[in-house]
Protein backbone atom coordinates (compact mmCIF):
# COMPACT_ATOMS: atom_id res chain seq x y z
CA UNK A 1 0.00 0.00 0.00
CA UNK A 2 1.45 3.35 -1.08
CA UNK A 3 0.82 6.12 1.45
CA UNK A 4 0.92 9.86 0.84
CA UNK A 5 1.21 11.91 4.02
CA UNK A 6 0.13 15.50 3.43
CA UNK A 7 2.67 17.57 5.33
CA UNK A 8 5.63 16.63 7.51
CA UNK A 9 4.78 18.71 10.54
CA UNK A 10 4.29 17.56 14.10
CA UNK A 11 1.31 15.28 13.50
CA UNK A 12 1.69 14.00 9.95
CA UNK A 13 5.44 13.87 10.34
CA UNK A 14 5.15 11.70 13.43
CA UNK A 15 2.73 9.15 12.04
CA UNK A 16 4.39 9.11 8.63
CA UNK A 17 7.82 8.62 10.20
CA UNK A 18 6.60 5.74 12.33
CA UNK A 19 5.06 4.06 9.29
CA UNK A 20 8.28 4.50 7.34
CA UNK A 21 10.22 3.13 10.30
CA UNK A 22 8.03 0.01 10.10
CA UNK A 23 9.03 -0.45 6.45
CA UNK A 24 5.91 0.98 4.82
CA UNK A 25 5.97 2.84 1.49
CA UNK A 26 5.51 6.45 2.65
CA UNK A 27 5.89 9.69 0.71
CA UNK A 28 5.50 13.14 2.25
CA UNK A 29 3.77 15.92 0.30
CA UNK A 30 5.53 19.08 1.47
CA UNK A 31 6.25 22.64 0.44
CA UNK A 32 9.52 23.28 -1.44
CA UNK A 33 11.29 24.78 1.59
CA UNK A 34 10.41 21.79 3.78
CA UNK A 35 11.52 19.45 0.98
CA UNK A 36 14.92 21.16 0.91
CA UNK A 37 15.23 20.89 4.70
CA UNK A 38 14.37 17.19 4.69
CA UNK A 39 16.85 16.55 1.87
CA UNK A 40 19.59 18.24 3.89
CA UNK A 41 18.92 16.98 7.42
CA UNK A 42 16.43 14.15 7.06
CA UNK A 43 13.33 13.79 9.22
CA UNK A 44 14.28 13.91 12.88
CA UNK A 45 11.91 12.59 15.53
CA UNK A 46 12.50 12.87 19.28
CA UNK A 47 10.15 10.67 21.27
CA UNK A 48 9.86 8.82 24.60
CA UNK A 49 8.97 5.81 22.45
CA UNK A 50 12.35 6.02 20.74
CA UNK A 51 14.10 8.63 18.66
CA UNK A 52 14.23 8.23 14.90
CA UNK A 53 16.22 9.75 12.05
CA UNK A 54 15.01 9.12 8.50
CA UNK A 55 18.03 10.20 6.53
CA UNK A 56 16.30 10.38 3.14
CA UNK A 57 12.51 10.47 3.47
CA UNK A 58 10.63 10.31 0.18
CA UNK A 59 9.07 13.68 -0.61
CA UNK A 60 7.08 15.31 -3.37
CA UNK A 61 5.85 18.86 -3.84
CA UNK A 62 2.55 19.95 -5.34
CA UNK A 63 4.11 20.52 -8.76
CA UNK A 64 5.72 17.04 -8.89
CA UNK A 65 2.92 15.00 -7.32
CA UNK A 66 1.19 14.15 -10.60
CA UNK A 67 4.32 12.34 -11.79
CA UNK A 68 4.64 10.32 -8.58
CA UNK A 69 2.09 7.67 -9.56
CA UNK A 70 -0.97 6.37 -7.77
CA UNK A 71 -1.40 6.26 -4.00
CA UNK A 72 -3.66 3.90 -2.09
CA UNK A 73 -4.01 6.04 1.02
CA UNK A 74 -3.75 9.77 1.69
CA UNK A 75 -3.19 10.70 5.34
CA UNK A 76 -4.35 14.28 5.76
CA UNK A 77 -3.22 16.06 8.93
CA UNK A 78 -2.95 19.75 8.08
CA UNK A 79 -4.29 22.60 10.19
CA UNK A 80 -7.86 23.54 9.32
CA UNK A 81 -6.85 26.98 8.03
CA UNK A 82 -4.56 25.27 5.47
CA UNK A 83 -7.24 22.86 4.29
CA UNK A 84 -8.18 24.65 1.06
CA UNK A 85 -4.62 24.71 -0.18
CA UNK A 86 -4.02 21.13 0.94
CA UNK A 87 -7.00 19.89 -1.07
CA UNK A 88 -5.66 21.59 -4.17
CA UNK A 89 -2.20 20.15 -3.58
CA UNK A 90 -3.29 16.54 -2.99
CA UNK A 91 -5.84 16.41 -5.82
CA UNK A 92 -3.50 14.72 -8.34
CA UNK A 93 -3.04 11.83 -5.88
CA UNK A 94 -6.76 11.21 -5.37
CA UNK A 95 -7.54 8.57 -8.00
CA UNK A 96 -10.73 6.52 -8.03
CA UNK A 97 -9.22 3.88 -5.76
CA UNK A 98 -7.58 6.23 -3.28
CA UNK A 99 -8.82 6.36 0.30
CA UNK A 100 -8.45 9.68 2.10
CA UNK A 101 -7.99 9.51 5.87
CA UNK A 102 -8.24 12.95 7.51
CA UNK A 103 -7.23 13.32 11.15
CA UNK A 104 -8.21 16.96 11.62
CA UNK A 105 -10.33 18.11 14.52
CA UNK A 106 -13.98 19.03 14.17
CA UNK A 107 -16.21 18.00 11.27
CA UNK A 108 -16.17 20.79 8.66
CA UNK A 109 -13.27 19.23 6.78
CA UNK A 110 -15.45 16.22 5.94
CA UNK A 111 -17.88 18.48 4.11
CA UNK A 112 -15.02 20.03 2.14
CA UNK A 113 -13.49 16.65 1.28
CA UNK A 114 -16.84 15.16 0.27
CA UNK A 115 -17.56 18.10 -2.02
CA UNK A 116 -14.14 17.90 -3.65
CA UNK A 117 -13.53 14.15 -3.93
CA UNK A 118 -16.81 12.40 -3.18
CA UNK A 119 -17.92 10.93 0.13
CA UNK A 120 -17.03 7.40 -0.97
CA UNK A 121 -13.32 8.16 -0.88
CA UNK A 122 -13.31 9.82 2.54
CA UNK A 123 -12.91 7.88 5.77
CA UNK A 124 -13.46 9.14 9.28
CA UNK A 125 -10.39 9.60 11.43
CA UNK A 126 -9.11 11.02 14.67
CA UNK A 127 -5.79 11.17 16.48
CA UNK A 128 -4.51 12.06 19.91
CA UNK A 129 -0.89 13.13 20.22
CA UNK A 130 1.17 15.80 21.95
CA UNK A 131 3.82 16.86 19.48
CA UNK A 132 5.37 20.02 18.11
CA UNK A 133 7.94 21.19 15.58
CA UNK A 134 11.24 22.34 17.05
CA UNK A 135 13.31 25.30 15.79
CA UNK A 136 15.45 23.11 13.54
CA UNK A 137 12.44 21.38 12.02
CA UNK A 138 12.64 18.35 14.25
CA UNK A 139 9.46 16.72 15.54
CA UNK A 140 9.22 16.58 19.32
CA UNK A 141 6.83 13.95 20.63
CA UNK A 142 6.12 14.99 24.20
CA UNK A 143 4.49 11.89 25.71
CA UNK A 144 4.24 8.17 25.13
CA UNK A 145 0.61 8.64 24.10
CA UNK A 146 -0.11 8.60 20.36
CA UNK A 147 -3.27 7.12 18.87
CA UNK A 148 -4.80 7.05 15.40
CA UNK A 149 -8.39 5.88 15.03
CA UNK A 150 -10.09 5.30 11.68
CA UNK A 151 -13.13 3.70 10.11
CA UNK A 152 -15.86 3.87 7.52
CA UNK A 153 -18.24 6.67 8.39
CA UNK A 154 -21.29 4.40 8.11
CA UNK A 155 -19.73 1.93 10.55
CA UNK A 156 -19.50 -0.98 8.14
CA UNK A 157 -16.41 -3.19 7.80
CA UNK A 158 -14.46 -2.80 4.57
CA UNK A 159 -11.48 -4.26 2.77
CA UNK A 160 -9.72 -0.89 2.72
CA UNK A 161 -10.01 -0.49 6.49
CA UNK A 162 -8.67 -4.02 6.94
CA UNK A 163 -5.75 -3.05 4.69
CA UNK A 164 -5.12 0.12 6.70
CA UNK A 165 -5.18 -1.87 9.93
CA UNK A 166 -2.57 -4.22 8.49
CA UNK A 167 -0.51 -1.26 7.28
CA UNK A 168 -0.41 0.28 10.74
CA UNK A 169 0.22 -2.94 12.64
CA UNK A 170 3.58 -2.91 14.43
CA UNK A 171 4.12 0.84 13.88
CA UNK A 172 5.05 2.68 17.07
CA UNK A 173 1.67 4.28 17.71
CA UNK A 174 -1.69 2.91 18.81
CA UNK A 175 -3.81 2.35 15.70
CA UNK A 176 -7.43 1.31 16.10
CA UNK A 177 -10.28 0.59 13.72
CA UNK A 178 -13.66 1.90 14.92
CA UNK A 179 -17.19 1.13 13.78
CA UNK A 180 -18.34 4.33 15.53
CA UNK A 181 -15.77 6.73 14.11
CA UNK A 182 -18.14 9.67 13.50
CA UNK A 183 -19.45 9.46 17.06
CA UNK A 184 -15.87 9.32 18.34
CA UNK A 185 -14.99 12.37 16.26
CA UNK A 186 -17.89 14.24 17.84
CA UNK A 187 -16.84 13.11 21.32
CA UNK A 188 -13.34 14.43 20.75
CA UNK A 189 -14.71 17.67 19.29
CA UNK A 190 -16.85 18.31 22.38
CA UNK A 191 -13.85 17.80 24.65
CA UNK A 192 -11.50 19.86 22.50
CA UNK A 193 -13.91 22.77 22.02
CA UNK A 194 -14.40 22.96 25.78
CA UNK A 195 -10.69 22.69 26.54
CA UNK A 196 -9.64 25.16 23.85
CA UNK A 197 -12.47 27.55 24.65
CA UNK A 198 -11.80 27.66 28.37
CA UNK A 199 -8.00 27.84 28.26
CA UNK A 200 -7.83 30.46 25.51
CA UNK A 201 -10.47 32.68 27.12
CA UNK A 202 -9.00 32.41 30.61
CA UNK A 203 -5.33 32.22 29.51
CA UNK A 204 -4.60 29.48 32.01
CA UNK A 205 -4.39 25.76 32.60
CA UNK A 206 -7.38 23.70 33.66
CA UNK A 207 -6.03 23.81 37.20
CA UNK A 208 -5.72 27.60 37.08
CA UNK A 209 -9.30 27.97 35.89
CA UNK A 210 -10.83 25.46 38.30
CA UNK A 211 -9.07 27.18 41.19
CA UNK A 212 -10.39 30.62 40.26
CA UNK A 213 -13.78 31.98 41.43
CA UNK A 214 -16.44 30.82 39.00
CA UNK A 215 -13.94 28.83 36.95
CA UNK A 216 -15.39 25.38 37.51
CA UNK A 217 -18.89 26.65 36.77
CA UNK A 218 -17.70 28.24 33.54
CA UNK A 219 -16.03 25.05 32.32
CA UNK A 220 -19.00 22.85 33.18
CA UNK A 221 -21.37 25.32 31.53
CA UNK A 222 -19.25 25.43 28.39
CA UNK A 223 -19.00 21.65 28.31
CA UNK A 224 -22.77 21.37 28.73
CA UNK A 225 -23.37 23.62 25.72
CA UNK A 226 -21.01 21.55 23.57
CA UNK A 227 -22.68 18.31 24.70
CA UNK A 228 -26.11 19.74 23.86
CA UNK A 229 -25.03 20.64 20.32
CA UNK A 230 -23.68 17.14 19.73
CA UNK A 231 -26.92 15.62 21.02
CA UNK A 232 -29.08 17.93 18.90
CA UNK A 233 -26.96 16.96 15.88
CA UNK A 234 -27.63 13.27 16.48
CA UNK A 235 -24.31 12.35 18.07
CA UNK A 236 -24.78 12.53 21.82
CA UNK A 237 -21.52 11.43 23.47
CA UNK A 238 -21.71 8.21 25.45
CA UNK A 239 -22.17 8.83 29.16
CA UNK A 240 -18.91 7.16 30.15
CA UNK A 241 -17.03 9.31 27.66
CA UNK A 242 -18.79 12.48 28.78
CA UNK A 243 -18.10 11.66 32.43
CA UNK A 244 -14.41 11.10 31.77
CA UNK A 245 -14.28 14.39 29.85
CA UNK A 246 -15.91 16.23 32.76
CA UNK A 247 -13.35 14.77 35.14
CA UNK A 248 -10.49 15.81 32.87
CA UNK A 249 -11.87 19.30 32.41
CA UNK A 250 -12.38 19.95 36.11
CA UNK A 251 -9.31 18.26 37.62
CA UNK A 252 -7.81 20.40 40.38
CA UNK A 253 -4.19 21.33 39.80
CA UNK A 254 -4.23 20.04 36.22
CA UNK A 255 -1.54 21.48 33.92
CA UNK A 256 -3.64 20.66 30.86
CA UNK A 257 -4.05 23.30 28.15
CA UNK A 258 -5.11 23.21 24.52
CA UNK A 259 -2.66 23.56 21.66
CA UNK A 260 -4.84 26.46 20.50
CA UNK A 261 -3.89 28.37 23.62
CA UNK A 262 -0.21 27.75 22.95
CA UNK A 263 -0.69 28.92 19.35
CA UNK A 264 -2.52 32.03 20.54
CA UNK A 265 0.07 32.92 23.15
CA UNK A 266 2.78 32.50 20.53
CA UNK A 267 1.00 34.92 18.19
CA UNK A 268 0.17 32.17 15.69
CA UNK A 269 -2.84 31.26 13.62
CA UNK A 270 -5.68 29.44 15.34
CA UNK A 271 -8.54 27.16 14.26
CA UNK A 272 -11.28 29.37 15.69
CA UNK A 273 -13.79 28.84 12.89
CA UNK A 274 -13.22 25.10 12.55
CA UNK A 275 -13.28 24.18 16.25
CA UNK A 276 -15.67 26.73 17.79
CA UNK A 277 -17.40 28.66 15.00
CA UNK A 278 -18.59 25.55 13.16
CA UNK A 279 -19.84 24.01 16.40
CA UNK A 280 -21.93 27.13 17.08
CA UNK A 281 -23.25 27.06 13.50
CA UNK A 282 -24.34 23.44 13.86
CA UNK A 283 -26.00 24.28 17.15
CA UNK A 284 -27.90 27.14 15.54
CA UNK A 285 -29.05 24.83 12.75
CA UNK A 286 -30.11 21.97 15.04
CA UNK A 287 -31.58 23.99 17.93
CA UNK A 288 -31.90 27.64 16.89
CA UNK A 289 -33.72 28.74 20.05
CA UNK A 290 -31.15 27.33 22.48
CA UNK A 291 -28.82 29.95 23.99
CA UNK A 292 -25.07 29.28 24.06
CA UNK A 293 -23.62 32.19 26.08
CA UNK A 294 -20.36 30.45 27.03
CA UNK A 295 -19.54 29.38 23.47
CA UNK A 296 -20.54 32.78 22.11
CA UNK A 297 -18.19 34.51 24.55
CA UNK A 298 -15.33 32.18 23.60
CA UNK A 299 -15.89 32.74 19.89
CA UNK A 300 -15.98 36.52 20.29
CA UNK A 301 -12.66 36.39 22.12
CA UNK A 302 -11.05 34.18 19.47
CA UNK A 303 -12.24 36.36 16.59
CA UNK A 304 -11.07 39.47 18.42
CA UNK A 305 -7.63 37.86 18.68
CA UNK A 306 -7.64 37.11 14.95
CA UNK A 307 -8.56 40.71 14.14
CA UNK A 308 -5.84 42.03 16.43
CA UNK A 309 -3.28 39.67 14.91
CA UNK A 310 -4.20 40.73 11.39
CA UNK A 311 -4.04 44.42 12.33
CA UNK A 312 -0.66 44.09 13.99
CA UNK A 313 0.81 42.09 11.09
CA UNK A 314 -0.43 44.72 8.64
CA UNK A 315 1.13 47.63 10.53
Amino acid sequence: MRVLVVGAGATGGYYGARLAEAGRDVTFLVRPRRAEMLAETGLVLESPLGDLHLASPATVTADTLAAAGAFDLVLLSCKAYDLGGALDDLAPAASAGTAILPILNGMAHLDALDARFGAGRVLGGSCAIAATRGPAGEIRHMSAFSTLTFGERDGTPSERCAAIAALMRDARFQARHSDKIVLEMWEKWVLLATLAGATTLMRGTIGDIVGAPGGRAFITGLHGECLAIAAASGFAPREAVAAQARATLTAEGSALTASMMRDLEGGGRIEADHIVGDLIARGQAAAPDTPRPHLDRVFTALKAYERRRARERAS
